[in-house]
């Protein structure tokens, strides 16, 4: 061929083969995966076969396995099947494992038998962020997504979707039963056939009656009225789109706002964040070793007992409140069109009257509240627009100044949901993109937060290099083993 780069014959015997090392240039990447776990000291953050036994078939050391797991989620390459196939042809890989090729069983035990120590080398990674002063602003941005499980919808069940499942099922029962009424009157040559091939439907839809009746039993003894047939740790949850849902988990994070670094994860298989915040600060103050931390959360995350131990801990929390008043719903003044005047202990009202304490009560929430109300509410011009009856009453949390001073904060700081946005939801869509459109390979909680850990892992990884470089990631650990 002419006037093309012409490549080598295949057949071409070369007396001196170059080194694997020259296929691998100073910038790749996969220097940075080596030189990391060799840093690690696998044994005392959770690693068994570190130390192999005297006797028996040597095993593959933790290192090589967890090498090939950190470059496959670097890479998209998630599978254990895959990742052996990529171990025999890949040149990265042989450079990285020096050509050793594990089978996919070998490759799969180690992330399933490993969960605790691939979490601790998360953990150990950012632990090293911090060392590299990547950490220098106190502030991260807290939000969680739903990640589809192995679990499909169909597997999944509750007490209204079995009523549903059972209703279809007797309506097809008893189609099938007017059909064989019906091929016994018009059609008596072919009725033996269609009658055998029916009762063996009626028959099947009978025995997934009874299947029902029993995973409605199961049910009853169950505290969160859920099961998953596949995975049983993982749960329906509602999302953002209306009317659709998921059977997943539900993946919290916490960002760093300077680097966009995850510096704290957890996976729930609880389908709200309400409960989530103030875990999920303390973990990320913890992580980065400051004080003073301020935290960034959506609406998801409003709960006064959350903001109240945030504060108690010296956290700043910046959340807006749920706009679910029925009053502003309906063309009536809201809660805040109402004034509270601390040195009385008294509200005014739009009218300008006073409502005063009246009792304190539980409320279903398990918080104690104080009541007031205005003896003036029955003869008031503006009742109409203020309640439907007698008297309106106004309910304060006996922390209810916590939540004042939340409010004042993000008042002052107009710009804070954005800094929240910008910071934390695309590190979901970078996650879910690696992914592609799949689910978590592995069940359980326990090792889904292990698979969780080593998307993290090259989320983070990926991100310091991005910042610092190859060459200045790659000073900045040998610093920290120095």
């Amino acid at each position: 061929m002419k006037r093309f780069i012409e490549g080598e014959d295949r057949r071409q015997v070369t007396l001196l083969p170059e080194c694997l090392d020259d296929y691998i240039g100073e910038d790749n990447p996969v220097r940075v995966v080596d030189a990391f776990v060799e840093e690690l000291d696998l044994q005392s953050i959770g690693f068994d076969g570190v130390n192999p036994a005297a006797t028996g078939r040597p095993a593959y050391h933790p290192a090589v396995l967890l090498k090939l797991y950190i470059y496959g989620y670097l890479n998209r390459i998630q599978s254990s099947r895959r990742l052996e196939r990529e171990a025999q042809r890949n040149v990265e890989l042989m450079w990285l494992t020096g050509r050793l090729a594990p089978d996919f069983k070998t490759i799969a035990d180690f992330r399933r038998n490993s969960g605790p120590g691939i979490r601790n080398v998360c953990k150990r990674f950012i632990a090293m962020c911090r060392q590299f002063k990547l950490f220098s602003q106190a502030i991260v941005a807290i939000d969680g997504s739903k990640f589809k499980a192995v679990n499909s919808r169909d597997r999944n069940f509750t007490p209204g979707k079995i009523d549903r499942r059972q209703e279809q099922i007797e309506q097809s029962i008893q189609r099938y039963l007017d059909a064989l009424e019906t091929a016994d009157r018009t059609q008596p040559a072919e009725v033996e056939a269609k009658t055998e091939r029916l009762q063996e439907k009626i028959k099947k839809l009978r025995e997934q009656m009874r299947r029902l009746d029993s995973l409605r039993e199961q049910l009853k003894d169950l505290p969160d009225g859920q099961i998953s047939l596949t995975d049983p740790d993982a749960r329906s949850m509602t999302t953002q789109a209306k009317g659709s849902g998921l059977v997943g988990y539900n993946v919290q994070t916490a960002v760093d706002a300077e680097h966009h670094l995850i510096v704290a994860h957890e996976v729930t298989n609880v389908g709200n964040d309400r409960a989530q915040l103030h875990k999920m600060a303390c973990a990320a103050g913890q992580t980065m070793g400051t004080q003073g931390l301020q935290a960034f959360a959506d609406r998801g995350y409003f709960s006064g007992p959350q903001l109240k131990a945030c504060e108690d801990a010296s956290i700043t929390a910046f959340v807006p409140k749920p706009m679910t008043s029925n009053a502003k719903a309906e063309g009536r003044f809201d809660k805040a069109d109402f004034i509270y005047i601390a040195e009385d202990d008294e509200y005014q009202c739009p009218a300008g009257k006073r409502a005063i304490y009246r009792f304190s009560t539980l409320e279903k929430s398990g918080l104690n509240a104080r009541v007031y109300w205005s003896s003036a509410c029955p003869g008031c011009a503006l009742k109409a627009e203020c309640t439907t009856s007698r008297n309106r009453r106004i309910r304060r949390w006996e922390h209810e100044e916590v939540l004042e001073r939340v409010q004042q904060r993000l008042d002052r700081k107009p710009d804070a949901m954005t800094l929240r946005r910008s910071t934390v939801e695309h590190v979901f869509g970078t996650l879910k993109h690696w992914m592609g459109s799949t689910h978590f390979l592995m069940k359980t909680l326990k090792h889904v937060s292990t698979e969780m850990s080593l998307h993290v892992l090259a989320y983070n990884l990926k991100r310091v290099i991005g910042v610092l470089g190859i060459a200045g990631t790659m000073q900045a650990m040998r610093m920290v083993k120095a």
